[in-house]
Protein backbone atom coordinates (compact mmCIF):
# COMPACT_ATOMS: atom_id res chain seq x y z
CA UNK A 1 0.00 0.00 0.00
CA UNK A 2 1.11 3.24 -0.72
CA UNK A 3 1.58 6.00 1.38
CA UNK A 4 1.64 9.98 0.40
CA UNK A 5 2.94 12.70 2.72
CA UNK A 6 2.26 15.95 1.81
CA UNK A 7 4.78 19.27 2.69
CA UNK A 8 3.00 22.60 2.79
CA UNK A 9 4.56 25.77 1.96
CA UNK A 10 3.43 27.79 5.16
CA UNK A 11 0.85 30.36 4.73
CA UNK A 12 1.50 32.35 8.18
CA UNK A 13 2.91 35.36 7.96
CA UNK A 14 6.30 35.54 9.82
CA UNK A 15 6.73 31.40 9.05
CA UNK A 16 9.57 30.87 7.89
CA UNK A 17 9.99 26.95 8.53
CA UNK A 18 9.42 23.66 6.71
CA UNK A 19 7.93 21.01 7.95
CA UNK A 20 10.48 18.65 6.29
CA UNK A 21 13.98 19.10 5.39
CA UNK A 22 15.43 17.38 2.42
CA UNK A 23 17.29 15.08 4.60
CA UNK A 24 14.39 14.03 6.80
CA UNK A 25 12.88 13.30 3.18
CA UNK A 26 15.25 10.59 3.13
CA UNK A 27 14.67 9.11 6.17
CA UNK A 28 11.15 8.66 4.92
CA UNK A 29 10.86 7.93 1.23
CA UNK A 30 10.73 4.06 0.36
CA UNK A 31 9.06 2.16 -2.09
CA UNK A 32 5.79 2.58 -0.71
CA UNK A 33 6.39 6.14 1.01
CA UNK A 34 6.58 8.99 -1.24
CA UNK A 35 6.85 12.67 -0.25
CA UNK A 36 5.56 15.83 -2.33
CA UNK A 37 6.46 19.00 -1.51
CA UNK A 38 4.92 22.26 -2.56
CA UNK A 39 7.29 24.53 -4.47
CA UNK A 40 8.74 26.43 -2.62
CA UNK A 41 8.04 25.29 1.03
CA UNK A 42 11.82 25.60 2.01
CA UNK A 43 13.23 28.49 -0.09
CA UNK A 44 13.17 30.83 3.68
CA UNK A 45 14.57 28.07 5.87
CA UNK A 46 17.36 27.93 2.48
CA UNK A 47 16.23 24.56 0.87
CA UNK A 48 15.47 24.94 -2.62
CA UNK A 49 13.43 22.50 -4.86
CA UNK A 50 16.77 20.83 -6.21
CA UNK A 51 17.49 19.79 -2.79
CA UNK A 52 14.42 17.80 -2.36
CA UNK A 53 14.44 16.36 -5.51
CA UNK A 54 17.81 14.79 -5.12
CA UNK A 55 16.27 13.57 -2.06
CA UNK A 56 13.57 11.61 -3.58
CA UNK A 57 10.42 14.10 -2.85
CA UNK A 58 7.99 15.65 -6.05
CA UNK A 59 7.57 18.56 -6.35
CA UNK A 60 3.51 20.16 -6.36
CA UNK A 61 3.10 23.57 -8.02
CA UNK A 62 -0.07 24.27 -5.72
CA UNK A 63 -1.86 23.30 -2.62
CA UNK A 64 -4.60 21.56 -4.93
CA UNK A 65 -2.22 19.47 -6.50
CA UNK A 66 0.15 18.86 -3.39
CA UNK A 67 -2.95 17.68 -1.41
CA UNK A 68 -5.02 15.72 -3.93
CA UNK A 69 -4.30 12.19 -2.45
CA UNK A 70 -2.61 13.14 0.31
CA UNK A 71 -2.49 10.81 3.54
CA UNK A 72 -0.59 12.63 6.09
CA UNK A 73 0.35 16.74 6.24
CA UNK A 74 3.25 17.66 7.94
CA UNK A 75 3.25 21.48 8.57
CA UNK A 76 4.61 23.76 11.16
CA UNK A 77 1.82 26.33 12.21
CA UNK A 78 -1.44 25.30 12.17
CA UNK A 79 -3.78 25.85 9.49
CA UNK A 80 -5.59 28.95 8.80
CA UNK A 81 -7.97 31.04 7.37
CA UNK A 82 -7.06 32.20 3.96
CA UNK A 83 -7.34 36.20 2.61
CA UNK A 84 -9.31 35.25 -0.16
CA UNK A 85 -11.67 33.14 1.94
CA UNK A 86 -12.25 30.07 3.14
CA UNK A 87 -9.82 28.14 5.22
CA UNK A 88 -6.87 25.85 4.91
CA UNK A 89 -8.19 23.28 7.11
CA UNK A 90 -11.42 22.64 4.60
CA UNK A 91 -8.66 21.46 1.79
CA UNK A 92 -7.12 18.89 3.85
CA UNK A 93 -8.37 15.18 2.99
CA UNK A 94 -10.55 13.45 4.51
CA UNK A 95 -9.06 10.92 6.88
CA UNK A 96 -5.95 12.15 6.56
CA UNK A 97 -3.50 12.67 9.30
CA UNK A 98 -2.16 16.56 10.10
CA UNK A 99 0.84 16.76 12.20
CA UNK A 100 2.19 20.41 13.43
CA UNK A 101 1.81 22.64 16.51
CA UNK A 102 -1.79 23.32 16.85
CA UNK A 103 -2.26 25.97 19.41
CA UNK A 104 -5.66 23.85 20.90
CA UNK A 105 -6.17 25.53 23.98
CA UNK A 106 -6.55 28.50 21.88
CA UNK A 107 -7.80 26.71 18.61
CA UNK A 108 -11.27 25.15 19.64
CA UNK A 109 -13.27 26.19 16.28
CA UNK A 110 -10.01 25.26 14.33
CA UNK A 111 -10.20 21.49 16.37
CA UNK A 112 -14.04 21.37 15.35
CA UNK A 113 -13.41 22.11 11.85
CA UNK A 114 -11.01 19.00 11.34
CA UNK A 115 -13.02 16.78 13.32
CA UNK A 116 -15.89 16.94 10.76
CA UNK A 117 -13.32 16.48 8.03
CA UNK A 118 -12.57 13.29 10.06
CA UNK A 119 -8.89 14.52 10.24
CA UNK A 120 -6.60 13.05 12.89
CA UNK A 121 -4.34 16.15 14.12
CA UNK A 122 -1.27 15.55 16.01
CA UNK A 123 -1.00 18.77 18.31
CA UNK A 124 3.29 18.86 18.67
CA UNK A 125 3.10 20.66 21.48
CA UNK A 126 1.53 17.60 23.64
CA UNK A 127 4.15 15.36 22.73
CA UNK A 128 4.23 13.72 26.27
CA UNK A 129 8.03 14.52 27.82
CA UNK A 130 9.03 11.06 28.09
CA UNK A 131 12.01 9.25 27.58
CA UNK A 132 11.30 7.02 24.39
CA UNK A 133 9.28 10.50 23.02
CA UNK A 134 12.37 12.82 23.34
CA UNK A 135 13.12 12.76 20.03
CA UNK A 136 9.61 13.66 19.01
CA UNK A 137 9.78 16.72 21.21
CA UNK A 138 9.24 19.63 19.05
CA UNK A 139 8.70 21.94 21.89
CA UNK A 140 11.99 21.26 23.65
CA UNK A 141 13.63 21.65 20.38
CA UNK A 142 12.40 25.25 19.39
CA UNK A 143 12.71 26.41 22.78
CA UNK A 144 16.61 25.42 22.96
CA UNK A 145 16.98 27.34 19.80
CA UNK A 146 14.77 30.00 21.66
CA UNK A 147 16.61 30.21 24.68
CA UNK A 148 20.01 30.69 22.33
CA UNK A 149 18.48 33.44 20.03
CA UNK A 150 17.11 35.69 23.17
CA UNK A 151 20.54 35.81 25.02
CA UNK A 152 22.13 37.01 21.52
CA UNK A 153 19.02 39.66 21.42
CA UNK A 154 20.27 40.77 24.72
CA UNK A 155 23.86 41.05 23.60
CA UNK A 156 22.86 42.91 20.75
CA UNK A 157 21.22 45.38 22.21
CA UNK A 158 23.10 46.02 25.49
CA UNK A 159 25.26 48.85 25.18
CA UNK A 160 28.12 46.62 26.65
CA UNK A 161 29.44 43.46 26.30
CA UNK A 162 29.55 40.47 27.71
CA UNK A 163 32.74 39.43 28.64
CA UNK A 164 35.88 40.73 30.99
CA UNK A 165 38.21 42.46 28.96
CA UNK A 166 41.43 43.64 30.06
CA UNK A 167 43.18 46.33 27.82
CA UNK A 168 46.06 48.63 28.02
CA UNK A 169 43.54 51.18 28.51
CA UNK A 170 41.84 49.46 31.49
CA UNK A 171 39.52 46.36 32.19
CA UNK A 172 36.03 46.16 31.41
CA UNK A 173 33.71 44.32 33.67
CA UNK A 174 31.87 41.32 32.60
CA UNK A 175 28.08 41.86 32.14
CA UNK A 176 25.58 40.39 34.53
CA UNK A 177 22.43 38.37 33.35
CA UNK A 178 20.28 36.55 34.91
CA UNK A 179 17.46 34.20 33.10
CA UNK A 180 14.62 33.58 34.97
CA UNK A 181 12.65 29.95 34.46
CA UNK A 182 15.32 26.83 33.70
CA UNK A 183 13.36 24.59 31.53
CA UNK A 184 14.76 23.50 28.06
CA UNK A 185 14.68 27.42 26.85
CA UNK A 186 16.18 28.68 30.09
CA UNK A 187 18.92 26.44 30.62
CA UNK A 188 20.04 26.90 26.62
CA UNK A 189 20.07 30.53 27.84
CA UNK A 190 22.25 30.25 30.67
CA UNK A 191 24.46 28.18 28.78
CA UNK A 192 25.07 30.33 25.87
CA UNK A 193 25.14 33.69 28.36
CA UNK A 194 27.93 31.85 30.07
CA UNK A 195 29.95 31.22 26.65
CA UNK A 196 29.82 34.53 26.28
CA UNK A 197 31.28 35.35 29.23
CA UNK A 198 28.50 36.88 31.46
CA UNK A 199 28.44 36.51 35.01
CA UNK A 200 24.98 34.29 34.59
CA UNK A 201 22.31 33.73 37.04
CA UNK A 202 19.16 31.29 36.70
CA UNK A 203 16.55 31.58 38.65
CA UNK A 204 13.20 28.81 38.75
CA UNK A 205 10.58 28.55 41.07
CA UNK A 206 12.03 24.22 41.05
CA UNK A 207 14.29 23.86 43.00
CA UNK A 208 15.25 20.95 41.93
CA UNK A 209 16.48 22.41 38.76
CA UNK A 210 19.62 24.30 40.82
CA UNK A 211 21.89 21.50 40.39
CA UNK A 212 21.15 21.69 36.44
CA UNK A 213 21.70 25.44 36.10
CA UNK A 214 25.56 24.86 38.55
CA UNK A 215 26.35 22.24 35.88
CA UNK A 216 26.71 25.21 33.49
CA UNK A 217 28.54 27.49 35.55
CA UNK A 218 25.99 29.46 36.30
CA UNK A 219 24.95 30.61 39.67
CA UNK A 220 21.21 29.53 41.63
CA UNK A 221 19.06 32.61 43.17
CA UNK A 222 17.56 30.28 45.50
CA UNK A 223 14.86 32.18 47.05
CA UNK A 224 13.72 29.70 49.41
CA UNK A 225 16.02 27.54 50.72
CA UNK A 226 14.27 24.35 51.78
CA UNK A 227 10.98 24.97 50.11
CA UNK A 228 8.81 22.23 48.60
CA UNK A 229 10.53 20.16 46.05
CA UNK A 230 7.29 19.55 44.36
CA UNK A 231 6.91 22.43 42.35
CA UNK A 232 7.34 20.27 38.67
CA UNK A 233 3.96 19.24 37.03
CA UNK A 234 4.35 15.64 35.11
CA UNK A 235 4.59 16.77 32.14
CA UNK A 236 8.07 18.65 33.71
CA UNK A 237 6.91 22.06 33.81
CA UNK A 238 6.68 24.45 36.52
CA UNK A 239 3.60 24.58 38.78
CA UNK A 240 1.56 27.58 38.39
CA UNK A 241 1.32 29.68 41.49
CA UNK A 242 -1.15 31.29 43.69
CA UNK A 243 -1.31 35.13 42.99
CA UNK A 244 -0.09 35.87 46.73
CA UNK A 245 3.03 33.83 46.37
CA UNK A 246 3.68 34.88 43.16
CA UNK A 247 3.76 38.48 44.49
CA UNK A 248 6.02 37.37 47.66
CA UNK A 249 8.71 35.73 44.79
CA UNK A 250 8.46 38.77 42.85
CA UNK A 251 9.51 41.10 45.96
CA UNK A 252 12.37 38.44 46.54
CA UNK A 253 13.59 38.40 43.31
CA UNK A 254 13.28 42.48 42.80
CA UNK A 255 16.96 43.01 43.84
CA UNK A 256 18.50 40.25 41.74
CA UNK A 257 16.60 41.64 38.66
CA UNK A 258 17.93 45.25 39.63
CA UNK A 259 21.66 44.13 39.62
CA UNK A 260 21.15 42.68 35.72
CA UNK A 261 22.48 43.48 32.55
CA UNK A 262 20.38 41.84 30.83
CA UNK A 263 16.98 39.69 31.77
CA UNK A 264 16.05 36.75 30.14
CA UNK A 265 12.46 35.23 31.17
CA UNK A 266 11.21 32.27 29.81
CA UNK A 267 8.40 30.98 32.25
CA UNK A 268 5.37 29.34 30.65
CA UNK A 269 2.13 27.94 31.75
CA UNK A 270 0.50 25.46 29.01
CA UNK A 271 -3.07 27.02 28.07
CA UNK A 272 -2.93 29.77 30.27
CA UNK A 273 -1.27 33.18 30.72
CA UNK A 274 2.43 33.18 31.11
CA UNK A 275 3.31 34.77 34.84
CA UNK A 276 4.09 38.34 35.59
CA UNK A 277 7.53 37.89 37.00
CA UNK A 278 9.24 41.47 36.25
CA UNK A 279 6.35 44.75 37.53
CA UNK A 280 6.70 48.11 36.37
CA UNK A 281 7.97 48.88 39.45
CA UNK A 282 10.97 46.07 38.99
CA UNK A 283 11.83 47.89 35.75
CA UNK A 284 12.28 50.83 37.44
CA UNK A 285 14.76 49.78 39.60
CA UNK A 286 16.53 48.29 36.87
CA UNK A 287 19.94 50.21 35.50
CA UNK A 288 20.00 52.35 32.68
CA UNK A 289 20.71 50.58 29.85
CA UNK A 290 19.53 47.42 30.79
CA UNK A 291 17.30 44.98 28.47
CA UNK A 292 15.01 42.83 29.41
CA UNK A 293 13.99 39.77 26.40
CA UNK A 294 10.67 38.31 27.44
CA UNK A 295 10.40 35.17 25.62
CA UNK A 296 7.08 34.98 26.90
CA UNK A 297 5.39 37.21 24.97
CA UNK A 298 3.01 35.34 23.09
CA UNK A 299 1.59 34.02 25.79
CA UNK A 300 0.84 37.71 26.95
CA UNK A 301 4.60 38.24 28.53
CA UNK A 302 6.52 37.76 32.11
CA UNK A 303 7.03 41.44 32.40
CA UNK A 304 4.37 43.84 33.06
CA UNK A 305 5.56 46.25 30.10
CA UNK A 306 6.10 43.52 27.41
CA UNK A 307 4.25 44.63 24.34
CA UNK A 308 4.49 40.99 22.14
CA UNK A 309 6.66 41.74 18.88
CA UNK A 310 7.42 44.95 19.82
CA UNK A 311 10.52 46.38 21.79
CA UNK A 312 9.04 48.73 24.68
CA UNK A 313 11.24 51.17 26.56
CA UNK A 314 10.60 52.30 29.85
CA UNK A 315 12.53 53.77 32.71
CA UNK A 316 15.93 53.48 31.03
CA UNK A 317 15.33 49.90 30.18
CA UNK A 318 14.66 48.12 26.56
CA UNK A 319 12.34 45.30 27.26
CA UNK A 320 11.62 42.61 23.67
CA UNK A 321 8.89 40.69 23.24
CA UNK A 322 9.48 38.77 20.21
CA UNK A 323 7.12 36.16 18.65
CA UNK A 324 8.28 33.00 17.03
CA UNK A 325 11.65 33.40 18.06
CA UNK A 326 12.80 30.04 16.33
CA UNK A 327 11.37 31.20 13.03
CA UNK A 328 13.88 33.49 13.36
CA UNK A 329 16.89 30.49 12.79
CA UNK A 330 14.58 28.84 9.94
CA UNK A 331 17.86 27.00 8.77
CA UNK A 332 18.56 24.91 11.98
CA UNK A 333 14.66 25.34 13.45
CA UNK A 334 13.14 23.37 10.31
CA UNK A 335 16.07 20.60 10.86
CA UNK A 336 14.79 20.08 14.38
CA UNK A 337 11.38 20.21 13.44
CA UNK A 338 11.97 17.67 10.76
CA UNK A 339 13.85 15.29 12.12
CA UNK A 340 10.98 15.22 15.28
CA UNK A 341 7.91 15.07 12.79
CA UNK A 342 9.68 11.90 11.23
CA UNK A 343 10.37 10.25 14.25
CA UNK A 344 6.62 11.25 15.45
CA UNK A 345 5.40 9.34 12.41
CA UNK A 346 8.16 6.37 11.24
CA UNK A 347 6.79 4.08 14.32
CA UNK A 348 3.29 4.66 13.08
CA UNK A 349 4.00 3.35 9.14
CA UNK A 350 3.33 -0.06 8.57
CA UNK A 351 3.17 -2.63 5.66
CA UNK A 352 -0.29 -2.07 5.44
CA UNK A 353 -0.35 1.74 5.67
CA UNK A 354 -0.70 4.19 8.67
CA UNK A 355 -1.80 3.27 11.81
CA UNK A 356 -3.22 5.52 14.43
CA UNK A 357 -2.76 3.73 17.44
CA UNK A 358 -4.31 5.87 20.66
CA UNK A 359 -3.23 2.53 22.82
CA UNK A 360 -0.02 4.33 22.41
CA UNK A 361 0.89 7.03 25.07
CA UNK A 362 2.51 9.27 22.96
CA UNK A 363 -0.07 9.42 20.00
CA UNK A 364 -2.97 9.57 22.68
CA UNK A 365 -0.80 12.31 24.62
CA UNK A 366 -0.86 14.49 21.23
CA UNK A 367 -3.64 13.60 19.15
CA UNK A 368 -6.10 16.86 19.45
CA UNK A 369 -9.16 14.78 17.07
CA UNK A 370 -9.56 11.24 15.69
CA UNK A 371 -12.85 9.73 14.19
CA UNK A 372 -14.88 12.89 13.48
CA UNK A 373 -14.17 13.92 17.25
CA UNK A 374 -12.73 16.17 19.51
CA UNK A 375 -10.44 14.50 21.73
CA UNK A 376 -8.48 17.66 23.24
CA UNK A 377 -10.27 18.14 26.87
CA UNK A 378 -12.41 15.41 26.32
Amino acid sequence: MSLRIAVPKESTPGESRVGLTPDAVKRLASDTVSVVVETGAGERAGFGDDAYREAGAGIAADPKTLLDGADVILKVAPPRELEGGGHEADALPAGSLLACFMRPHENGDLLERLARRDVTALALELVPRITRAQSMDALSSQSNLAGYKAVIIGAGALGRIFPLLMTAAGTLSPARVLVLGAGVAGLQAIATAKRLGAETWGYDIRSAVKEQVESLGARFVDLDEGAPADMETERGYAKELAEAEQARKRELLASHVAKADVVVTTALVPGRRAPILITEDMVRRMKRGSVVVDLAGESGGNCELSEPGEVAHAHGVKIHAPLNVPATLPTHASQLLARNLSALLKPMIGPDGLTIDLDDEVVAGCCVTHGGQVLYGA
